[in-house]
């Protein structure tokens, strides 16, 4: 069997290395060997490759190697969406490592003095599916605003609309193929000589804003009314406020072209040569000839990179990788300064300091001050500056109440979505609209979620229902009554007595099934009542098989009728819960006027399960897209560790005295 054939069934095959990158950096070495290599050192066999790392300080030895066995050469490099942080950064951030490799059989795509596998890719035809797929994929990474690296602040303002950006890079870079500070001061006096009277902007790379490595271009070389960038500021910013760009060999020359400027470009990297941009040094005629974008992106970011997904511990697509990558940069931009946090209680603090501690230090206070940023939403009113945090739609297996640790939770800047008073993130999101593909991503969760028959909690239990006898059926959820969304989004009924009295009262022939909360079951909140009211009261039962055999839910605030609604149940709310006054339910409660929007179900799905929680995979400790957690739960992961779980059946015999537990 060859190395092809081997490759083909499954077997990795042998790569001969020469740099211990490839061994030492754990996730380069499992996306290569999942790509269907398997890195070793030693002199490679009749007609076995050599892998090298672009053209690094190392890369010569591979070289050598392969000229003298006759081997082929393997490129590997970081791909055009990479990580948070440079790699030569510092921290458990920058050891993440990258997303997606580009890995080469033909060439290097940053070596213009022979053809690579991008160059390759660009050249063929696409069809007109496969254009709508690039043009949707683009619109995603620049609505995300993701880039190569993505520790940018898309808050952060750009110089104003009207200047010429030049585009620095660092000492060195192998993709300059030799260029140095003079090639930089040539681009520099172009741009000046080419648009008289235009400000020029100088955008320093991210390394030497870092201080990791030095760069061509400095304040020295400004001339009055020219700025220096070098703060974070986003990198599609920078180029759609520009009037032109130049740059050498810059990834956001590419940007720059994608995002429809014509660069003006001093060197010959990948995107060059394809009548894309205005070339100082064009290639040789004939090399790479005419392109689209379209086709262009589709060969770098769809077709050409290996992507990786590091939850599920598997290669995926640019999306996955996209996902993925959304999730780790969301959780970076909200924690990026730090935090103190108040008013979480003992038990939370270790899945607080997780969730919220990746980028820089959290620490936690035991009294309230204008220097914290972070608090448990029922503590916020201390501290009103804070960011809000709560629980997601998506929790958990097993209760909070029972110290379960949140897979979800939501960090609202603005207010908390169970507190219709006020306006919060959710409520903008709701109003704003999905992204691009961000329907159809919601409809896949959504049947991902049906199919799993997943709720918030996810407790098991029976559910022994009478026959049908031809009345309409309705499930009335109950509440814990002293929980907040009843304290502040609850109309005239603010008791589950009040609720089933209502719900019988304007439905005095269905057939009414009364489903207790769980806490309150459990014993661990108050909320008991007499439903004598109710035909059924429906006791440890499983909320999605309740759903599933009811015509109706009516209920104050429950995330029940959130998840009858994702399942087509009509929902009746007597409280202004944070999926009513959208359109998709009947409110009979107190909504809020500026609830104006009328999304459609994905649409309100994808605000409140994709784009306001966050997510934490329990098995990588990583940030995750709303898929990871999907999965976790339809796996039965529940990340609570042993000692939590021992406190919590100690709480659990406790349970007639939560007063103890619960201060």
């Amino acid at each position: 069997m060859t190395g092809e054939d081997d490759k083909a069934a499954g077997t990795p095959r042998r790569l001969c290395i020469y740099n211990l990158g490839f061994l030492n950096r754990p996730r380069l070495a499992r996306i290569l060997r999942l790509a269907g290599w398997r890195p070793v050192i030693g002199l490679p066999r009749a007609g076995q490759p050599v892998g090298i790392w672009g053209a690094s300080p190392t890369a010569w030895r591979g070289k050598a190697v392969a000229e003298r066995c006759g081997s082929p050469l393997i490129t590997v490099e970081d791909a055009f969406l990479r990580s948070i942080l440079p790699g030569r950064s510092k921290g458990a951030l920058a050891r993440r490592g990258p997303i997606g490799l580009l890995i080469d059989p033909v060439g290097l795509h940053f070596d213009p003095t022979k053809p690579s596998r991008l160059e390759q890719l660009a050249q063929r035809p696409l069809t007109s599916h496969q254009i709508a797929q690039a043009e949707m994929a683009l619109e995603r990474l620049r609505a995300l605003d993701l880039s190569k690296y993505n520790m940018h602040d898309p808050e952060l303002a750009p110089p104003p609309p009207g200047y010429v950006l030049v585009v620095d890079q660092t000492r060195g870079d192998a993709s300059l193929q030799g260029a140095g500070r003079e090639r930089f001061l040539q681009m520099l006096t172009a741009a000046r000589d080419e648009n008289p009277g235009k400000r020029i902007v100088i955008r320093t790379h991210p390394e030497t804003a870092a201080g990791l490595r030095a760069g061509h271009l400095g304040r020295d070389d400004l001339r009055p009314g020219d700025l220096i960038s070098d703060g974070p500021v986003s990198p599609w910013r920078l180029v759609e406020n520009a009037d032109a760009v130049y740059a050498v060999s810059s990834q956001l020359g590419y940007e720059a072209m994608l995002a429809s400027h014509r660069p003006r470009l001093f060197g010959q990297p990948f995107y060059a040569g394809w009548g894309l941009s205005r070339d100082e040094f064009p290639l040789p005629v004939g090399r790479r000839g005419a392109a689209t974008w379209q086709a262009l992106f589709a060969a770098s970011h769809l077709d050409g990179p290996t992507w990786y997904d590091p939850c599920r511990d598997r290669l995926t697509d640019f999306h996955g990788a996209l996902d993925q990558m959304q999730a780790e940069v969301r959780a970076f931009r909200q924690d990026r300064h730090g935090h103190l946090a108040y008013g979480m209680r003992l038990w939370k603090r270790r899945f607080i300091s997780r969730e919220f501690g990746d980028a820089a230090p959290l620490h936690f206070a035991s009294e309230p001050s204008a220097q914290v940023t972070l608090a448990w939403a029922g503590h916020a009113a201390a501290v009103p500056q804070a960011t809000r945090v709560e629980d997601g739609f998506l929790r958990s297996r097993g209760l909070g109440a029972a110290l379960t640790p949140p897979l979800s939770v939501v960090a609202d800047d603005i207010g908390i979505y169970f507190d219709p008073t006020a306006p919060s993130r959710l409520e903008q999101l709701i109003a704003d609209g999905p992204p691009p593909d961000g329907r159809d991503r919601a409809k896949r969760l959504m049947a991902s979620l049906i199919a799993a028959r997943l709720s918030k909690y996810n407790l098991a239990g029976a559910t022994d229902l009478p026959p049908r006898d031809g009345r309409l059926r309705i499930l009335v959820p109950g509440q814990v009554e002293d929980d907040a969304s009843i304290l502040k989004g609850a109309g005239r009924e603010r008791s589950n007595l009040a609720l089933l009295q209502r719900v019988r009262a304007e439905n005095p022939d269905a057939c009414i099934i009364y489903k207790p909360h769980p806490d309150v079951e459990a014993g661990l909140r108050p909320g008991k009542i007499d439903a004598s009211a109710a035909d059924n009261v429906a006791l440890l039962a499983d909320p999605i098989a309740l759903i599933e055999d009811v015509d109706q839910v009516w209920t104050i605030t429950s995330t029940l009728g959130f998840e009858a609604l994702l399942r087509g149940v009509p929902v009746t709310t007597l409280g202004a819960p944070f999926y009513a006054g959208w359109g998709l339910t009947r409110d009979l409660g107190p909504i809020p006027d500026r609830r104006q929007a009328r999304p459609d179900l994905a649409a309100l799905v994808h605000a409140c399960l994709i784009a306001y929680p966050r997510y934490r995979d329990p098995l990588t400790g990583l940030p995750c897209p709303a898929e990871v957690a999907v999965q976790r739960l339809r796996e039965g992961v529940s990340g609570q560790p042993p000692s939590l779980r021992l406190l919590a059946k100690a709480q659990g015999a406790l349970a007639g005295h939560a007063w103890i537990w619960r201060r």
